[in-house]
């Protein structure tokens, strides 16, 4: 199942997203674009705004590349901020204890529906 998007939603197949693997896409949130991933990590996923707490930059400076080399954690790779997978959580780097906005997030069968923040 490939990708959709509406205004405010997201959805995709949840299999199109295996651990360790992530998706970029853009959701329309209080009337602006805003740009997005989906992560899959150990089975659990978690979407967020595309967004560095520290500076407001995007986390991916290489398109859809959010992991660590280890896959164990998200980084922003302009300033090396290192974020946990689950919770969106800071852990080190120049914003300890910030946290990446969180989206919505709901499993339909099959299918993965993302909306804007929790």
């Amino acid at each position: 199942m490939e990708p959709t998007q509406s205004e405010t939603t997201w959805r995709c197949a949840a299999e199109a997203v295996a651990p360790g693997q992530t998706a970029r896409f853009q959701l329309r949130i209080r009337g602006r674009a805003v740009h997005a991933f989906l992560v899959n990590h150990g089975g659990g996923h978690q979407a967020y705004v595309n967004r560095c707490p520290h500076a407001g930059t995007p986390l991916d400076q290489w398109p859809n590349e959010f992991f660590t080399e280890d896959g164990r954690f998200l980084i922003c790779a302009t300033h090396g901020a290192v974020f946990a997978p689950d919770t969106g959580l800071c852990l080190e780097g120049p914003c300890p204890g910030a946290r990446l906005e969180r989206l919505a997030l709901a499993r339909r069968g099959d299918e993965l529906v993302v909306s804007g923040p929790t």
